[in-house]
């Protein structure tokens, strides 16, 4: 970059600065945002002084071209978030990140562990909202963590091809055949008298924290006292559980469910399917978010994390229905790029 707009852009994070010491948080942000800790200036990557623009209602966040940046990104969480951050990683390097992405699958509470205890990852990927408790330890080791909606997941209650005559359960049925009901006769008395087979994600898993708050109000213990119940934290151990027994039941997030048509099959809830219509609407009742986290820390010490966040932002949506979910609404969406233009101290524009 030229030297004046590399002072230009000091200039910007300055009076960012000065403002937000000042309380002036109104002036440049829609709402107040923690600025952690500030890293040393960025050196030879940074950004341009193009600012954020508005088409057609949406946020248009300044360019990044994927060739300019090197260095390393490690990211870590939800199983869920897994497949799109991996695509999008693919995407980013595809279109000439001279560095390298890590992307690990290990559930959004082990994600947080990393991103706020261990400090070892730069973006932490979650199927559910970060925990005030999770807030605490990542403000402890200097990182205040930043929420980056990406897209929306319908959590998909599968039974196997070969069970023919689950063909839509009601939360209540849904909660007996994950805590109480020994046989599925005990839900129905048309249906078998057969063991019912539970497969259920691990207790780190964000899908796991989500079936637990909507099905049994935040009550685990119903779930893991149940009986014939097979815990893991790999989606596809999930599948395969459920594909191989007439009598199994299981959940995990959408996308898995689209990978693995031929194996496994989807069972309505409350009459409802899911579908990108009946998940943004929240009608389906096990809807919910998907997210990425970051610091502003992170993202202004290591350029590329930054660039890569905008990137994933710009063209998520150009990706996530191939991946298997949905994207979020307009007003998610435009909620994320502008953290993105807080966090690295840019005016957010205004719809």
């Amino acid at each position: 970059m030229k030297p004046k707009a590399y002072r230009g852009l000091l200039s910007i994070l300055a009076i960012g600065l000065v403002l937000a010491l000042a309380g002036c948080h109104g002036k440049l942000i829609a709402t107040p945002v923690i600025i952690d800790t500030v890293p040393p200036p960025v050196a030879a990557q940074t950004w341009t002084q193009q600012q954020a623009t508005i088409v057609d209602g949406a946020i248009v966040l300044p360019p990044v071209d994927p060739a300019e940046y090197e260095g390393n990104i490690i990211t870590a969480g939800s199983s869920t978030v897994y497949p799109l951050s991996e695509r999008m990683a693919e995407r980013f390097q595809d279109e000439g990140f001279r560095g390298q992405i890590t992307v690990d699958s290990i559930g959004s509470g082990a994600g947080f562990e990393r991103f706020c205890v261990g400090g070892e990852t730069d973006i932490a990927n979650a199927s559910r909202a970060i925990k005030p408790t999770e807030v605490e330890h990542c403000r402890k080791i200097g990182r205040e963590p930043i929420e980056f909606r990406v897209g929306t997941d319908a959590l998909a209650v599968v039974v196997s091809r070969q069970n023919t005559f689950v063909d839509n359960l009601t939360m209540e049925e849904l909660a007996q055949a994950f805590s109480t009901a020994r046989t599925w006769k005990d839900i129905r008395p048309e249906w078998p008298d057969k063991p019912i087979q539970r497969f259920s994600p691990g207790t780190d898993s964000g899908t796991f924290d989500f079936f637990v708050e909507h099905v049994f109000n935040k009550d685990e213990a119903p779930l893991l006292n149940a009986a014939n119940l097979n815990l893991s934290e790999d989606d596809n151990v999930l599948v395969q559980g459920v594909a191989g027994s007439p009598y199994g039941i299981g959940y995990f997030g959408f996308a898995y469910y689209q990978h693995n048509l031929d194996k496994v099959r989807a069972v309505p809830i409350n009459g409802v399917e899911p579908t990108a219509e009946t998940a943004e609407s929240g009608e389906y009742p096990l809807s919910r978010p998907l997210f990425i986290y970051s610091a502003p820390s992170i993202m202004r010490a290591k350029p590329q994390v930054a660039a890569f966040i905008n990137f994933y932002l710009t063209h998520v949506n150009e990706e996530i229905e191939d991946v298997g979910y949905f994207p979020a609404s307009l007003q998610a969406l435009n909620q994320a790029k502008a953290n993105w233009l807080k966090a690295m101290g840019f005016e957010v524009p205004t719809p």
